[in-house]
């Protein structure tokens, strides 16, 4: 079935047999009148309002064999007898190019004859005359049919805020959808030229200032906020209004939320806290290109995180030839298998248990798997963590990558998974982050291949992210711990990042790293305050100083990097200084951790001289 047909178009499709063979016997007598009368009346202008008996029976006579032709390709297209509900936007499609196959053919036959029996102009106009005939009786059977839906009695008023192609998709299925909880009785939105618009028979009653004055005229007990191109602000306002005037709130995610699918009544959920965290979806203006992974071979490291298990669900949806996700966390695998499949037995060749640290190990499975892209998202990534410990930093996310790396020298494309800590970095995490962008793009200078970083900010939702660390204090019955009154950092979704992941493998050059424009960095402190208000109990916020290697404001970009955008005016590229693997080889994870954090932050400035350790030459 066409993806845009709605639940309303599922309403008018006949189901039983019995009421199909009527509706196709209605439909097939409406078509042929309307060929019939189509072209008579082209031929009765022709002929200058004087159409003979003769004349009239030759025009009735190719009028027929026209509406036999055309019935014949309607049962043979299965476009305009069964294949879509009456009325919908595929049957129009599959409506007018069997007429306009019919009146070709027919005019291909009419014009060898010496003696036509119709004017050369009639296949033509008839055509389209029983075109306009045949679809206006279509969307007169539809508007009967939406009219006789019947109402759910135990559907729950409400208003619909924003008037778009997501709510105006919300607004169909929400009327004719016989489960449906909600009916709407009106719309609302801010925009001039909406007031006094209709979808579906509702009018735009008024905008947000007169919600209050709208819910008490209709008796609406729910107000739906359609999410599509809106910003958080407006969004809390709406909401605070609604909660002030007695009504519940929800939403409609964005429309890069559902997954290529059509809007559905189960789409409208409860508000939930990251859409509160005051920042713009950058990514809905973003494409990504899924035949460019389509049919390759596609291999992601870390696959059980946060950003590995996304980046397997959206992959997996671009069709490629084989997805193997590597983690050395079976857990971890289980529950990715269980995401994508419904089940997890464990027992598939595309999991694949192994770990970066080992070299020869990830040798052998790239050499015996032979991925054509490789997505690197295996790191370790906690930033006090890893400044207490920084040998393990060494282990993992340089030795680790720099394996990857070797291990990936035949591999068409390398996507490496950076932060927004390698600009400018103060910290171990960011030491080490800035080295692999390093590392990977000496190996797109030495190869020649498309082997690139992406670099981005906090994933909220993930684990040990601050959002997720707030709700585990407030659960607990705890004070919310911030380090900093003014620290700021910048917000991305999951889903997000992975979007730029993808879009990286498509538009990105070797040697650089991407960053997306990610909007106005957002204030912890304030994150915490309204977590705090949506908690049910009283909720304190203590904050704590910055810890070691901590900025009080990130930066997207470091201090010698440029904003430049030249393919895509939300994606800079910036080229990384290529870093030979050999200079780093010499790191000894063991080493005391205060002079193994002064040798990591020398690795990252491309024009300095590495320090010996003591007791080194």
């Amino acid at each position: 079935m066409d993806r845009e047909a709605t639940a309303a178009e599922d309403a008018v499709r006949p189901h039983s047999r019995t009421t199909h063979r009527a509706a196709t016997l209605s439909l097939l007598t409406l078509d042929t009148a309307a060929w019939c009368g189509g072209f008579l009346g082209a031929a009765w202008t022709r002929y200058e309002f004087e159409l003979t008996g003769a004349r009239s029976a030759r025009a009735l006579g190719v009028a027929l064999a026209c509406a036999v032709l055309y019935a014949l390709l309607a049962s043979l297209r299965s476009r305009v007898y069964g294949r879509y509900p009456i009325g919908s936007a595929g049957d129009a499609r599959g409506l007018a190019a069997t007429v306009g196959i019919a009146a070709v053919v027919t005019l291909a036959a009419v014009l060898p004859w010496t003696q036509r029996p119709v004017p050369a102009t009639t296949p033509l106009v008839g055509g389209a005359v029983a075109l306009v005939v045949m679809a206006t009786g279509r969307g007169l059977w539809r508007a009967h049919a939406d009219r006789r839906q019947p109402v759910p009695r135990h559907a729950e008023r409400c208003l619909v805020y924003g008037v778009d192609a997501a709510s105006e998709r919300l607004v169909r299925v929400l009327l004719h959808d016989p489960d449906s909880n909600y009916r709407p009785v009106g719309l609302l939105d801010d925009a001039p030229d909406s007031r006094g618009l209709r979808l579906e028979g509702l009018r735009v009653l008024g905008g947000r200032e007169q919600l209050g004055t709208v819910i008490r005229a209709t008796g609406a007990r729910t107000v739906i906020f359609s999410m599509s191109g809106s910003n958080p602000r407006l969004l809390r306002d709406v909401r605070a209004r609604t909660l002030e005037a007695g009504a519940a709130f929800k939403v409609l995610p964005p429309v890069r939320e559902l997954l290529d699918r059509p809007v559905a009544v189960t789409d409208v959920r409860d508000l939930q806290l990251t859409d509160l965290l005051g920042r713009a979806h950058r990514v809905a203006e973003l494409t990504v290109e899924r035949g460019g992974l389509a049919g390759r071979r596609v291999l992601v490291t870390g696959a059980g995180g946060s950003i590995g298990s996304e980046l397997c669900r959206q992959i997996a949806r671009c069709e490629p030839d084989e997805l193997m996700m590597l983690d050395r966390d079976e857990s971890a695998l289980h529950a990715l298998q269980m995401s994508l499949h419904g089940r997890a037995l464990l027992d598939g060749p595309e999991l694949i248990l192994a770990d970066i640290r080992d070299a020869e190990g990830i040798a052998r499975v790239i050499a015996d798997r032979q991925p054509d892209v490789v997505f690197h998202a295996a790191a370790l990534k906690h930033l006090t963590m890893l400044q207490r410990h920084p040998g393990e930093a060494i282990q993992t996310n340089i030795r680790g990558t720099l394996n990857v790396l070797e291990a990936c020298r035949d591999v068409a494309e390398f996507v490496n998974i950076s932060t927004d800590k390698a600009a400018n970095p103060t910290s171990v995490l960011g030491y080490t982050k800035r080295i692999t962008e390093r590392l990977t793009a000496h190996q797109a200078q030495r190869l020649g291949g498309t082997y690139l970083s992406v670099r981005f900010g906090n994933v909220l939702s993930s684990r040990g992210s601050v959002l997720t660390a707030f709700q585990a204090q407030i659960r607990a019955g705890v004070p919310i711990t911030v380090t900093h009154p003014d620290v700021t950092r910048y917000f991305m979704t999951v889903q997000e990042a992975v979007h730029l992941v993808l879009q990286a493998a498509t538009i990105g050059r070797g040697g650089e790293a991407l960053v997306l424009d990610m909007g106005e960095p957002v204030r912890i402190a304030d994150v915490a305050r309204r977590l705090a208000a949506e908690a049910d109990h009283p909720v304190d916020i203590v904050y704590t100083g910055l810890r070691p290697g901590e900025k009080l404001h990130e930066h997207l970009f470091g201090a010698d990097e440029s904003d430049t955008r030249p393919l895509h005016p939300l994606i800079s590229h910036v080229p990384v200084p290529p870093l030979d693997p050999e200079e780093v080889r010499g790191l000894d994870p063991y080493a005391d951790p205060d002079e193994l954090i002064k040798r990591l932050a020398v690795f990252c400035d491309s024009g300095a001289s590495l320090p010996a350790l003591p007791g080194q030459r």
